[in-house]
């Protein structure tokens, strides 16, 4: 694949706020923290990170001893993935990947698998691309929290909006059709970290998280808007919430 790739809604999205990213989401920091969870399930050698964004991550996993090299559908992330990375990156569809069968012996999805369009098609590629004995390791699913937390409760209504492919059991089936077989799967965490119902309700007016990007105003005015006063209404709303997260991390072997 191309700079001549097609837009799509994740890439224009990924686009806007690639300059912000890394400062809204902890940039080198979550590169390191999610490398050393992935670099146990890894075996030798380099490792494709497909959605490799900012390229936090992947210049993590090089520090560790694994080359990196990455896929993104957005060129304005992959800009800043090439200042970590160099010309180890390029443009490509997690569907339709522009690396040869067999070609790596690692593929790396963090936090991305929701955002493909084709959850099962992606997996297919990612087999595709595994060498015999490789590993494909995925970060993935919803994060989820203290579900007594206010903000949690507060929050609730936009469950719909938050719905996506990448469960534990909806990624397990896609792997086990495109012939991988489960080594593990279990939730990383907890993770602590504060949030204020203000933090969150700027967020969503900024409409950082990517169930919130398609959105339409309508809905916007019936679901968003709602929740957004709700947790301003919270008390002491720039008071942050000592929440836990926990994510799911998923690992597949291709046999042959």
């Amino acid at each position: 694949m191309t700079d001549s790739l097609p837009t799509s809604a994740p890439a224009k999205s990924f686009d806007r706020i690639a300059k912000t990213y890394d400062a809204t989401r902890d940039g080198d920091a979550r590169g390191r923290a999610v490398a050393a969870l992935v670099v146990p399930h890894l075996v030798p050698g380099p490792v494709l990170e497909i959605g490799i964004g900012t390229g936090a991550v992947a210049a993590a996993l090089a520090r560790a001893g694994h080359p990196a090299l990455g896929v993104d559908i957005s060129a304005e992330m992959l800009r800043q993935a090439r200042q970590r990375l160099g010309a180890r990156v390029t443009r490509g569809d997690a569907r339709a990947l522009p690396f040869a069968r067999g070609a790596v012996p690692n593929v790396l999805c963090a936090h991305v698998l929701h955002l493909v369009g084709d959850m099962d098609t992606a997996v297919t590629e990612a087999a595709r691309v595994l060498a015999p004995g490789g590993r494909l390791v995925a970060v993935h699913g919803e994060t989820y929290a203290d579900p007594q937390a206010d903000v949690t409760e507060a929050m609730k209504p936009l469950d719909p909006l938050r719905e996506r492919p990448d469960t534990v059991e909806g990624l397990a089936h896609a792997a086990g059709a495109a012939g991988l077989r489960t080594v593990t799967q279990y939730a990383l965490g907890p993770n602590e970290r504060g949030f204020s119902p203000e933090d969150f309700a700027a967020a969503m007016e900024a409409r950082q998280y990517p169930y919130l990007w398609d959105v339409t105003e309508p809905v916007w005015r019936e679901l968003v808007d709602p929740v957004i006063a709700a947790l301003r209404a919270l008390p002491e709303p720039v008071r942050p919430r000592p929440l836990q997260w926990w994510s799911p991390l998923s690992v597949f072997a291709k046999d042959d």
